[in-house]
């Protein structure tokens, strides 16, 4: 029962420290952004490239559980 818990809590620990990490990333790209004068079409291609970043990695993470709960892995 203990370990169970603790696995889950665990689990969640890791999904949000991943979660502050790409904030934090975030939060560093618009501050360079901001202070390098870089024009608008610029900050689409880095911001389209940070939210395909994630994506791929919340992606990975879907297709992870559901074919966990298939026993296909």
């Amino acid at each position: 029962m203990l370990d169970k818990l603790l696995d889950g809590i665990d689990i969640l620990g890791l999904y949000f420290g991943l979660a502050g990490i790409f904030f934090f990333i975030g939060m560093a790209i618009q501050d360079v952004l901001k202070k390098g004068d870089v024009p608008k079409f610029g900050r689409y291609v880095v911001w389209l490239v940070l939210f395909l970043g994630c994506s791929g990695f919340i992606a990975k993470g879907l297709i992870q559980v559901f074919w966990q709960g298939a026993g296909v892995g």
